[in-house]
């Protein structure tokens, strides 16, 4: 499982309606000071990779305190979450110039995944988190805060 995360000012989701009906969409999740997770998930993932990323955004010290130092959690903060699906956080470029996907999870794999993630994120977080819609045609709007952006692999713990 690969998130990167964002600290982001502010950050929106819209998705967006039938191109037929000409485009546009309905913002479907908006957050104010808080981070912004792009999630990916493999084939290989499991319930252990939720448990260790949740636990390891939660903890994440990378919200100034009043010294301007990275010295605080989201939940110091009093910041919100903006859940992504994104499977192309898991593109191999290796050959050629069209990435591969094959190890991004198909949906019937990933969309449990992507709702548990959710759902142990708002639990051990008891903080607000806004979602987009898995599969769907997504426009995503951030103001990237510092700039902060971080990038963490479950199958990777450094």
């Amino acid at each position: 499982m690969r998130v990167l995360i964002q600290r982001v000012s502010e950050a929106s989701v819209t998705i967006s309606s039938a191109v037929a009906s000409g485009g546009g969409g309905e913002i479907h999740g908006k957050i104010h000071n808080g981070l912004l997770i792009l999630l990916g998930i493999e084939t290989e993932d499991a319930s252990e990779d939720i448990d260790w990323l949740v636990r390891k955004i939660c903890s994440l010290r990378i919200f100034n305190d009043v010294d301007g130092k990275m010295n605080h959690s989201i939940a110091d903060v009093h910041g919100s979450f903006l859940v992504i699906s994104q499977f192309t956080l898991h593109a191999s470029t290796k050959k050629g110039n069209r990435p591969s996907y094959i190890k991004a999870a198909r949906p019937e794999i990933a969309i449990p995944f992507y709702e548990e993630f959710i759902r142990t994120l708002r639990k051990e977080s008891n903080l607000k988190v806004e979602i987009g819609v898995f599969g769907a045609d997504m426009k995503v709007q951030l103001i990237n805060d510092g700039p902060v952006t971080i990038w963490i692999d479950s199958k990777n713990r450094e």
